[in-house]
């Protein structure tokens, strides 16, 4: 799937090259749901911040990929490998992703920044040529939420937990 201008994307961090490698490897990105944006599983493209960690690539937005599905399952289900993780029993957005893609040209930040997620546009993502000048602001979030505020039937995800396996479970009170 190409990004296209509409597409409602979550600019993530990735705090270092192990974490890029196991992005690249598994085609998908953990995100803790006690952190996670109400928009999580909502978003059609995920854009790849790369912090200090990088070096030359330090700052930087220089890959996007599209999102392709979620699930709703704890840490130690993803991260098999750490299960005496202080967190390995946290639930996680696993959001499997498609390929990976380079923007036309990378996006650098002029200075540090320190944030969680960015939600910005496909358009927004395309054109910028600083970090900066990707969040979403005042009329432009607005426009971009309010089919999410208009619609009477949410989906609720509810994961449904046992030690041998996971379900989600979507629910529409409507």
């Amino acid at each position: 799937m190409e990004l296209f201008p509409e597409a409602m994307v979550l600019v993530v961090v990735v705090r270092g090259p192990r974490d890029w490698r196991w992005i690249q490897m598994h085609h998908a990105y953990r995100i803790p749901v006690r952190y996670a944006s109400p928009l999580t599983p909502m978003v059609d493209f995920l854009a790849f911040y790369h912090t200090a960690a990088f070096e030359a690539e330090r700052w930087s937005v220089q890959h996007y990929a599209p999102v392709r599905g979620h699930e709703l399952i704890r840490r130690r289900d993803v991260l098999p490998e750490e299960p005496d993780h202080p967190r390995a029993e946290e639930l996680y957005y696993l959001l499997q992703l498609g390929p990976l893609r380079s923007l036309p040209h990378p996006l650098f930040s002029r200075r540090w920044r320190r944030f969680t997620f960015l939600l910005t546009t496909g358009e927004r993502l395309l054109r910028a040529q600083d970090l900066s000048e990707l969040p979403l602001e005042g009329a432009e979030r607005q426009l971009l939420l309010r089919p999410l505020r208009e619609t009477r039937s949410w989906l609720l995800d509810i994961g449904a937990m046992s030690r041998s396996s996971h379900r989600l479970i979507r629910w529409d009170p409507g």
